[in-house]
């Protein structure tokens, strides 16, 4: 997956890094099941042991269901198969441990930014391990406000048709391409604006255009809701004048209705 930096530079963001912080979250839980045993075995007192083994047992199931998860998850991503009937349990590990990962990443000095764009990379990929054949009426494309050009009178989260079709933004060609294809568009100040759209369109399917915090933050809201994230461009820093790519949110748009694989994310 290529994305650019608020410098307009493009970076590689690579599947590994979330991937790679996923198996240390699991490692550091077995540790802690492993401590446990090590502490049973000492000389506690019979109700003490007893609780202490059913935190252990606890913890056993919660990380033979979650490595069951990450291994659907990682085999997918290889493309070595596919795991049908486990995309929830996939998710639900990839959301139930992605605190954990960013716990870890702050200690390993990992950027936030870095990591959620590995999230939002691992995301779309295991979206497009799937099939899909969405109605367009049934897709919705969630747009920031910040891609609107700041000086701009006419504003557009209240309708999105208070667009002039100047052209200085994107918001032009994203009206243009939502009337061609027939799915629906809503342009949004933050989390709980998009929340609001969602409930009232009821859409199948989502494609959200936003930085990496807010994407990732919108995957982990609407889950299991499929939302294919697009990370805006900011060349001149985040929440101004943003930009997005257009082919990506094309891409995506041909993708949920056609089953199409995009070719916009690399593999890495």
């Amino acid at each position: 997956m290529l994305t650019i930096n608020r410098n307009g530079e493009s970076t590689k963001i690579k599947k590994r890094i979330f991937i790679g912080l996923l198996a240390a979250s699991v490692l550091l839980i077995f540790g802690i099941i492993l401590s446990g045993v090590l502490i049973y075995y000492n000389k506690f007192g019979a109700w003490y042991r007893y609780l202490l083994l059913a935190i252990i047992a606890l913890l056993g199931l919660f990380i033979l269901i979650v490595g069951i998860g990450l291994a659907g998850v990682v085999m997918t991503l290889l493309n070595v198969r596919k795991f049908y009937g486990l995309e929830g349990l996939m998710n639900d590990s990839l959301n139930v441990l992605f605190p954990l990962v960013l716990a870890l990443g702050k200690i390993l000095h990992i950027p936030k930014d870095v990591i959620k764009s590995s999230y939002i990379e691992v995301n779309n990929k295991l979206l497009q391990s799937r099939s899909y054949s969405i109605k367009p009426g049934d897709i919705l494309i969630l747009v920031p406000h910040c891609l609107q050009k700041w000086d701009c009178p006419h504003k557009i989260t209240a309708d999105a048709s208070n667009c002039r079709h100047c052209g200085r933004c994107n918001i032009d060609k994203l009206l243009k391409m939502s009337n061609d294809y027939g799915v629906h568009l809503a342009v949004v100040t933050g989390g709980t604006l998009a929340r609001k759209k969602v409930i009232d369109t009821k859409p199948k399917a989502i494609i959200a255009i936003a930085c990496e915090r807010d994407l990732t933050e919108g995957i982990l809201d609407t889950n299991p809701l499929p939302v294919m994230g697009v990370i805006n461009i900011r060349p001149e820093g985040p929440c101004k004048n943003t930009q997005v790519d257009l082919d990506k949110v094309t891409e995506a748009i041909d993708f949920f209705i056609n089953g199409k694989e995009s070719t916009s994310i690399e593999k890495s």
